[in-house]
């Protein structure tokens, strides 16, 4: 049966994705893992230090996330190139780079090595600075979107 298959009991049950959508996704993932362990692997923090990498990964993969989101949105469907971007570059590259789990382990690792204030710190200050980094970005991407649309194009087009 396309798109689904028969479960006893259940019936026609679908996949809420295409498989090949799984397989961009997938891919998607292990380049933004694999960037994002590189650039740890390669700016380690010292123990009980900001984690300066994470950090940064996931407030700029939250930027990016916040600007692709909107400017897929709000120029058609979400179908063809942009659901492939968006389930390629937004939930694979992205959510494979940023990293709210080591996220977590670096926040209780510093406070269990007696730098509590820091991973206190540190655990507020990844939220915060992620959300309003995504905020920015929807925003900044709307407001251009917004402007590019409202302005005649050069050569009469509308």
């Amino acid at each position: 049966m396309p798109g689904g298959r028969s479960v006893p009991g259940l019936g026609l049950v679908r996949l809420p994705v295409r498989p090949s959508w799984l397989l961009l996704i997938g891919a998607g993932g292990s380049l933004g893992t694999a960037l994002r362990a590189a650039l740890e692997t390669a700016f380690a923090p010292a123990p009980g230090q900001w984690p300066w990498v994470t950090f940064w990964i996931n407030v700029s993969g939250s930027f990016v996330l916040g600007a692709l989101l909107p400017a897929l949105t709000q120029t058609g469907e979400d179908q063809g190139w942009r659901r492939a971007a968006r389930l390629g570059v937004g939930t694979g590259v992205l959510g494979g780079f940023t990293t709210y789990s080591t996220f977590s382990v670096e926040a209780v690792q510093l406070a269990r090595a007696g730098a509590w204030p820091v991973g206190a710190g540190y655990a507020l200050g990844s939220v915060v600075a992620s959300v309003l980094a995504a905020t920015a970005a929807m925003w900044g991407v709307r407001r251009l979107l917004r402007r590019w649309h409202s302005n005649p194009r050069p050569g009469g087009a509308a």
